[in-house]
């Protein structure tokens, strides 16, 4: 029977630690905690837990890190999970084929919440996390597994509750300037340093680490959707709409398949004709058939992206733009849908109309 070890880096997690070690204990053989300067009771609450925990000086590295935490382990295979991700869905038998073989990487779900007009949304991202013995990181910050296997997505999920948290983006900036300093042409760390501007409110900023991105990016890697999309939102965010629709234009081919793609137009549409109602006033029938496109295509984990804008993100805002329009009976409609999926935004609303 092949083991699975639970290898983690942390660094006073007392807030989350414990959550996430029984979210998981019956999944794994074992547990590698690699504590880079804890001074709460991250190491007590792993210990407790039966975990192997060893010091490391940190080095504004990640991969260094995680690759020591690696040396540690003597399994077959290892899960890599963070402090505050925590699994929602899943079991030791629904991963037991996939360890049976080496051929592949394993992609766990990883729904990440976050703060969105004062409300908690996720993203949905497949991201590779349990990897065979053997296998190690490349990359300062944003690290990824230093390997040539396909990825093979398993039926875990997982939560992830940090960018709840304050002060993340301040702490990962830094790391990611010191790699774009040895790799300025790098499509990958462009993005992720233009993300965590945006999640600063420096849109300004972004949008010069966006342009860099999009003329090196290949339409293949699996972050370019998502970072066009963001370049775009940033666009708007900074009201440079002729470049937002150029952009939409370039890759409207490619990506409007995608529900949150066709909920980011609706979106530009809107934005644009607020703007000036004069000069973009062909957009307005482009709103309500964007978000129409988006309940069509509907919710698909596998296509990843914000989650509710095939449902009821969706539904949502065709009830307030028919409300916006006088169209009360297919606001409410709209509205009603939205409610009936759980939307606290849509049920406050029914209950002011």
């Amino acid at each position: 029977m092949k083991t699975l070890n639970l290898v983690m880096i942390v660094k006073n997690e007392e807030r989350c630690l414990e959550r996430c070690l029984k979210s998981v204990k019956d999944i794994i053989d074992d547990i590698i905690v690699i504590d880079t300067g804890s001074v709460d009771s991250t190491k007590k609450i792993a210990m407790s837990f039966g975990a192997k925990v060893f010091d490391y000086v940190w080095k504004n590295d990640f991969s260094d890190a995680r690759n020591y935490a690696l040396s540690k382990s003597d399994s077959d295979w290892n899960l890599i999970l963070d402090a505050d991700e925590y699994l929602v869905k899943g079991s030791r038998d629904d991963i037991s084929k996939f360890m049976d073989n080496k051929d592949s990487l394993g992609a766990i779900q990883i729904k990440s919440l976050y703060m969105e007009n004062d409300e908690i949304s996720y993203g949905i991202d497949y991201i590779t996390r349990i990897i065979p013995k053997g296998a190690y990181y490349s990359g300062k910050i944003h690290e990824q597994v230093n390997s040539t296997l396909p990825r093979l997505a398993i039926p875990l999920i997982f939560e992830h509750d940090g960018y709840l948290m304050p002060n993340k983006p301040e702490r990962n900036l830094p790391i990611l300037l010191d790699e774009l300093e040895h790799n300025p042409n790098d499509p990958y760390f462009l993005y992720q340093t233009a993300s965590v501007l945006v999640n600063m409110n420096r849109h300004i900023d972004a949008v010069k680490y966006f342009e860099s991105f999009y003329d090196l990016v290949n339409k293949n890697d699996n972050y370019y959707r998502k970072g066009v999309i963001r370049y775009i939102y940033s666009l708007i965010e900074i009201e440079n709409f002729e470049e937002a629709m150029k952009i939409i234009d370039e890759v409207k081919e490619d990506l409007q398949k995608y529900a949150d793609f066709n909920f980011l137009c609706s979106i530009f549409y809107m934005k644009a004709m607020l703007f000036d109602i004069i000069k973009y006033q062909n957009y307005l029938p482009m709103i309500e058939k964007g978000y129409l496109k988006c309940l069509e295509i509907g919710e698909i984990p596998q296509h990843q992206g914000v989650y509710g804008c095939g449902s009821f993100k969706a539904t949502y805002n065709l009830g307030t733009w028919y409300e916006a329009s006088g169209n009360m009976k297919l606001a409410k409609k709209y509205y009603i849908m939205s409610s009936e999926l759980g939307y606290e935004a849509a049920i406050n609303r029914l209950k002011q109309i």
